[in-house]
């Protein structure tokens, strides 16, 4: 009985911990407080916050801007060796992890502290952890194949955090896209984009370098009301705790709430003729996955379809308002690292400055690794972000061109 308590205490009401770009933790706690989580604390790149079982399918269904969901499984003093060993062993690894599962301490992150050397760290974790799971199911060691439960250590000020991953996969990876074009803008920034611009569905929305369609594709799933991870499956279903019919009565829930109908105003242009084709399939796939089916034959056929985002074949210098209303572009311009060179970058953040003429009354959201992006655009950005996109440090200025 007592060990069916702490199942269920530890399954179903217990701590979470969503990873993000850092700069998207405002966005990511504004998700989940929406989705009716209670949040913790945010903190530099995580957001803490508690939930159900049916919370857990939910938030790793759902949230847009979150990279990654862990358990947390224990928090704890660890100023030494001895203190991480035994706080690891007491932890209860029995009621998450089942029987012929394996272990694999993932990743180790230690700052201001006395423990500082991750790969004992991460030795002493597996020892501890593993040793306790081969006494509890009488077994001399835990198995090297099949399902592997990834733990993590944070060791923050001598204060050990120890999670389990829930999610496999980063949840950036919605299976929409099988190729991201040469420079490609993570999903979850794309998404910690549009929220951080306060875009809305009412609203028209262009990307005037489009790529590989990750903004327009972000817009057209939060339009739609479409969970973005709705189809993945995670690492939770290898855990001791997974319920596969509370999995598929959420499932089911949000794809009871998808309207791929809608008639929307998402547009996007590039200039590239391949990044054009790779956008129009991977729009194509994700209107495939809100279906729950095959995406419709004929990609370009497919893509007038006016709940479809728009694409044209267009340089930047060309690109002018679709629609007499008021809009936003939000939009990821060339960096000049693996497309092009800086001086080629400067002079299309200089050229940008006639989208001001362009889209009268349009706001205007620009991702970029140039800090000085300001100088060269010839105007003062309203506000700006700093955020990451994968490990690249970008900066998310924002104008109000009325």
């Amino acid at each position: 009985m007592e060990k069916d308590t702490m199942k269920t205490e530890t399954a179903f009401n217990t701590t979470l911990t969503a990873f993000c770009a850092v700069g998207a933790e405002k966005p990511l706690s504004n998700e989940l407080r929406k989705l009716g989580f209670p949040v913790i604390e945010g903190r530099f790149g995580n957001v803490r916050f508690r939930s159900d079982l049916a919370g857990i399918y939910r938030a790793l269904m759902s949230l847009r801007t979150a990279d990654r969901i862990l358990l947390e499984t224990a928090v704890f003093p660890a100023d030494t060796f001895d203190t991480l060993f035994e706080g690891v062993r007491s932890i209860p690894w029995e009621d998450v992890i089942p029987k012929g599962a394996g272990i694999r301490v993932g990743k180790v992150r230690t700052n201001r502290s006395l423990l500082t050397a991750e790969t004992a760290i991460q030795a002493v974790v597996h020892k501890a952890a593993a040793g306790r799971l081969c006494e509890k199911y009488k077994m001399s060691r835990l198995p090297e194949t099949g399902f592997v439960a990834d733990i993590r250590v944070y060791i923050e000020k001598n204060q050990a955090s120890v999670l389990l991953d829930l999610s496999g996969d980063p949840l950036f990876k919605r299976g929409y896209r099988t190729e991201g074009g040469v420079a490609p803008l993570r999903e979850t920034t794309a998404a910690a984009l549009l929220l951080l611009a306060n875009w809305r569905r009412k609203f028209p929305l262009y990307d005037p370098f489009c790529g590989a369609g990750t903004i327009a594709i972000e817009a057209a799933l939060y339009a739609w009301n479409m969970a973005p991870c709705m189809m993945r499956t995670f690492a939770v279903s290898g855990l001791a705790f997974h319920d596969d019919r509370v999995e598929h009565a959420v499932r089911e829930e949000l794809r009871a709430q998808i309207d791929v109908n809608r008639v929307i105003r998402i547009y996007g242009s590039d200039a590239d003729s391949r990044s054009i084709s790779i956008a129009a399939s991977n729009i194509s796939r994700a209107y495939g996955i809100a279906l729950g089916k095959k995406p419709p034959s004929g990609i370009q056929a497919a893509l007038k379809l006016p709940f479809l985002p728009q694409l044209t074949m267009l340089p930047m210098k060309d690109a002018v308002a679709p629609v007499d209303d008021a809009g936003y572009i939000i939009t990821n311009p060339p960096y000049g690292v693996r497309l092009g060179d800086k001086t080629e970058a400067e002079a299309v953040y200089a050229a940008m400055a006639g989208l001001r003429q362009r889209f009268p009354r349009w706001n205007l959201g620009v991702i970029t690794d140039e800090p000085a992006f300001e100088s060269f655009f010839g105007q003062k950005a309203d506000s700006c972000t700093e955020i990451t996109n994968g490990a690249k440090n970008s900066y998310f200025f924002q104008y109000g061109m009325v």
